[in-house]
């Protein structure tokens, strides 16, 4: 518990005192952000603020979580750094976007499927590396199930050999680059993505402890809840750097909110999605993420509706612009306005997802 509580410290004290250095840093080398310009009049004004703030956030997740770690004589385990992988690895991806973007000086950095090309490059070395290294327990760090708030009974490795992986393989990517685009398309007001993200990640620090405390190997379980126990490996650890992601947002989140003064950029955006990923492979709550991340969802839906919509219609729109939080400044809503109530939507689905969570468990 209390390499929990440092990591989400020393990260949110990390992001809240070095921002304004990178900010300057960013300002010095041109590392500005480049507006769309068939977007809202009121976003030009926010051309050249600096972006690629993601950069401030890993290095602070990932300091804070292993210097926790070493303060406390807590022990690094491979789930945990398997979280880092894919958020680093992801935010390399995005990093190159953006440096595309400044150094090109365009709001269009990588196209379509390079970018997809570099998500499934890190979600298939991600996956093959945590389907390996089994505890003394025998437990990977992920199953090769899909999950819901746990395990199913639907398993890739019914359908054995290379086959299963194959299919593994395509699931952990579908994963990994559905979340990870979602979080990029919804970074698109100022602290609408961050603040939405500390919601959606500070739930995994609530059921990672949970998992911790009716973990099917701690061995300390009430002989009549026993059955209800989690076979999730090392979720104390998945819940550190969880709370880790957190204190370095909410840090953050200070210079990110409107006006802000920095932009997560792709390099964010994509690193965040990659860890809420990666937490819900670990966590065996794959599906949940679906409620969890209900507002990144439906984001991105606005814009898959969007596209299918004027394709099929010819030229008709369902909304003025999309993602669907542009609609809403065009319906005349005040930037502000759109992020706190887009703020309030995503902790309802957060309510309701760790409620499920939990419910499973009493229900069981």
């Amino acid at each position: 518990m209390s390499t929990l509580l440092l990591a989400g410290a020393l990260s949110l004290i990390f992001t809240l005192l070095m921002t304004p250095v990178f900010i300057k840093l960013f300002r010095r080398i041109g590392w500005g952000q480049f507006i769309n310009e068939i977007g809202p009049d009121a976003h030009h004004a926010k051309k050249g603020t600096p972006t690629m703030g993601g950069i401030v956030v890993v290095v602070g997740v990932i300091l804070s979580y292993f210097l926790a770690s070493w303060m406390t004589g807590s022990t690094i385990e491979l789930p945990a750094i398997l979280v880092l992988f894919l958020m680093t690895g992801l935010g390399l991806v995005g990093f190159i976007d953006d440096f595309i973007k400044t150094h090109k000086k365009r709001s269009l950095g990588l196209t379509g499927w390079p970018k997809i090309l570099g998500q499934v490059i890190v979600a298939v070395i991600f996956a093959l590396l945590a389907i390996n290294f089994p505890d003394e327990n025998g437990i990977t760090p992920a199953s090769m199930s899909i999950s819901f708030i746990r395990n199913t009974h639907f398993t890739f490795a019914a359908l054995g050999g290379w086959l299963a992986i194959a299919a593994f393989l395509v699931w952990i990517i579908l994963i990994v680059t559905s979340t990870s685009n979602a979080v990029n398309v919804t970074d698109g007001l100022d602290g609408l993505a961050t603040g939405a993200s500390i919601f959606t990640i500070g739930s995994f620090v609530i059921m990672n402890f949970w998992q911790q405390n009716q973990s099917c190997f701690s061995g300390r379980l009430d002989p009549q809840v026993a059955y209800k126990c989690y076979e999730v490996r090392d979720p104390l650890d998945l819940a550190i750097v969880a709370a880790a992601i957190v204190g370095g947002l909410i840090g953050f989140l200070w210079w990110n909110t409107s006006p802000a003064q920095i932009f997560l950029g792709d390099t964010g955006s994509m690193a965040l999605g990659g860890a809420l990923a990666a937490l819900a492979i670990l966590s065996q709550t794959e599906l949940l993420l679906v409620i969890l991340a209900g507002l990144f969802v439906i984001d991105t839906g606005s814009v898959i509706v969007q596209r299918a919509y004027f394709k099929v219609t010819k030229g008709k729109r369902i909304f003025l612009m999309s993602p669907i939080h542009h609609h809403f400044e065009l319906k005349g809503w005040a930037e502000v306005t759109v992020v706190v109530r887009f703020w309030i939507i995503s902790a309802l689905f957060v309510v309701a997802g760790v409620g499920m969570f939990y419910l499973e468990w009493l229900t069981r």
